[in-house]
This record gives C-alpha cells, structure tokens and sequence, in this order.
C-alpha cells in the first residue's frame, strides 16, 4: 500500500502558470499529487464560488510526471470543492496553494484567490498553506520559492496545527542565495489606497480601470511586510473564524 501523502495542488493564476508548475515539480518529490486549478487566471477572485453557471473540469497532461491534472472553468474554490467530492480517491494529507505570482501578505488575504483556496481546504479539516512570491512576472524567478515551499510542506506535513488555521507564506523577490531564512510573524496593518482611472473608449463611453497604491499603516518588526522587506519569508498563521470573541460580552450589553 502506498503511505505517501495525498497532496492537492491548486491557485488562481490558472494551471499553466509557472508558479504552479514549479510547485507541481517540488510536490512530486513528497507524495502524490493531485491538481485541480482553474484554466484561466482567476487573481482576485477571493472566496468566490460558481453558482450561476455551469462547471467544467478536463483532464489535461501538461508537464512529465506522476501528477493527475484537472482544468477547470471556474474559481480557486470550485477547484477545491470538486476536488475533494468529485476527483480525490480521498482526503488529501495537505492542500498547497500557487505558488502565486505576486504577493499577498497583510490584508491582501481577504482578495486573493490563492489564500481563498488554501482556506477552502481548511474548512474541510485539510492542513493548508498557500505560497506568493512578491513578483508577478510571468517568467519570475521561482527557484528560492521552490525550496522553501518544499520546506514549509515537509514541516506542515510533521506537524499538526489548531483547526481552523491555515498558513499564508510570501516570499521576497530575492536570488535564493540572498534570502535569509523564515520569520514566522503576523500580518501587517495596511491598505490599499485606491483610486479609479476614468478613460473614454473610442466608441464616447466611460470606463474604468482600479489602480491605487498599498501603505502600511505600521513599521512594526513583527509583521510580514517587515520581514519580506528584510529579506525573509513570512510565515503568518491565519484562521478564517473571523468573530471578534471579544467584543461579545460587550456588544451584548448595548440596548437595540
């Protein structure tokens, strides 16, 4: 009987971009993988599910390997919840999200489509990590990313978190050899400062592109966006359980 770990593999830039296919590579030398990822890129898409509209997933060879691969038509987390019902012969040791190309350390959890589907796999009671690099180049420089998403999905594989968390991993734009290590930490306090670029088609009409740019309210030490700025890859554990516990004594007293 086979006791390597089942491992899914997702994101959102779609399952023909680098990122994914530098992760497939490195999952392969730890279990056997699965890939459900959409056929398109899906970034931003956040915890987006497909209600209105029909799926569909087909098998796809894509690179050499032992890897089962999956397209579909829809978001991060349609792939993940086909995967689990639908594809899996059962439930994944582990779900490993990207890797992204671009970061999404700080607020930007709460829109990226990669961390999304790491969170879906995390609802199911599957350890989960998703994985950015901070350069969304199509042909960016994933080799200091491979070795530390390796690294991360062995320690996540050996050791076992609360329910209910899930690990968001970024990665500084850095040569491997100038990167410096881990630094487990929490998310910054930032923004984005946005704004909405009004242009006129040819055609007379208005449109709109967004645009802004991303501040951090914080220059605190602890925090992911100091440590990518440092040189370090941010571990931040994060959990989807987003009440405030303690506000509820509180809030409770108010007259309504």
């Amino acid at each position: 009987m086979d006791d390597k770990p089942l491992i899914l593999v997702t994101n959102d830039d779609g399952i023909y971009a680098k990122g994914i296919r530098i992760l497939v590579e490195e999952m392969n030398k730890i279990g056997d993988v699965y890939v459900v990822a959409p056929k398109n890129a899906q970034s931003g898409m956040g915890h987006a599910v497909t209600i209105n509209a029909t799926l569909q997933f087909n098998k796809l060879k894509i690179d050499e390997g032992p890897q089962v691969e999956y397209g579909c038509s829809g978001t991060p987390v349609d792939c993940v919840k086909f995967a689990i019902n639908e594809i899996l012969p059962r439930k994944p040791d582990i779900c490993v999200s990207g890797i992204n190309h671009g970061p999404n350390a700080s607020i930007n959890v709460l829109y990226s489509g990669t961390m999304s589907a790491a969170v879906e796999a995390g609802l199911n009671g599957i350890p989960s990590v998703g994985f950015s690099l901070l350069d969304d180049f199509w042909d960016a420089d994933f080799e200091g990313s491979k070795i530390y998403a390796y690294k991360i999905t062995i320690a996540l594989l050996k050791n076992s978190l609360a329910k209910g968390i899930i690990l968001n991993v970024n990665i500084p734009k850095l040569n491997k050899s100038d990167i410096k290590g881990i630094k487990v930490c929490r998310g910054a306090d930032a923004i984005w400062q946005e704004r909405f670029d009004k242009r006129t088609n040819p055609q007379g009409q208005d449109y709109y592109w967004l645009t802004g740019d991303f501040e951090s309210r914080e220059c605190s030490n602890q925090t992911d966006l100091w440590a990518l700025e440092n040189g370090y890859v941010s571990v931040v554990p994060i959990r989807y359980d987003l009440t405030a516990h303690d506000l509820i004594n509180e809030i409770s007293n108010w007259i309504f």
